[in-house]
């Protein structure tokens, strides 16, 4: 009980001398703690400009890829509160020095294939050469939510005549768990 007394009696005698040292000349310091949900400037990307030659049905084709942070589209926010750009992208492909395709997407390009739910809080992320097949010239795209892992996975065809045609692509595993729900 002694023990006990004594311990109460040192916190007591440390709260009053800690109350009452301060020094009344007003040097005090004061720190403001700032608020978590201060605002800032939204998040952007970086701007990308991705050129590569393709040869397709034995023709060379040129093609360029420039992804750009773009202050016309409305603006991303995140679950957080979190502020992003989103991005416009332009594919141009030329073939002998004809333009076969000049045209801008933004995520709303891939409003049918991409659930409206999750394009409310995605950016339209990349847009990048994948391979030829004998349907045209493939190309990956994805719509993301800024900063993380989860992204629908889109594919792009342009036809030897600048056609494009666009699909949503298979996740990995989507495709992974059907293997294994029919082993």
């Amino acid at each position: 009980m002694k023990t006990v007394v004594y311990i109460v009696t040192c916190v007591v005698a440390l709260s009053v001398v800690s109350c009452t040292s301060r020094q009344k000349g007003g040097d005090d310091v004061q720190v403001l703690m700032q608020d978590s949900t201060v605002t800032s400037a939204p998040q952007r990307m970086q701007v990308s400009d991705t050129k590569v030659t393709i040869t397709y049905k034995g023709k060379e084709y040129r093609s360029s890829v420039v992804r750009r942070p773009d202050d016309s589209l409305p603006i991303v926010k995140n679950e957080q509160g979190e502020k992003f750009v989103d991005n416009s992208i332009t594919l141009r492909i030329t073939c002998g020095g004809k333009q076969i395709v000049d045209r801008v997407f933004t995520k709303e390009s891939f409003a049918s294939l991409v659930d409206a739910g999750f394009m409310k809080y995605a950016i339209l992320e990349g847009l990048v050469y994948d391979k030829t097949t004998p349907q045209g010239i493939m190309y990956a795209a994805s719509i993301c939510y800024p900063q993380t892992d989860l992204y629908v996975p889109l594919r792009l065809t342009v036809s030897a005549d600048g056609k494009i045609s666009m699909a949503k692509e298979e996740l990995l595993e989507d495709v992974y768990e059907e293997d294994t729900v029919s082993n």
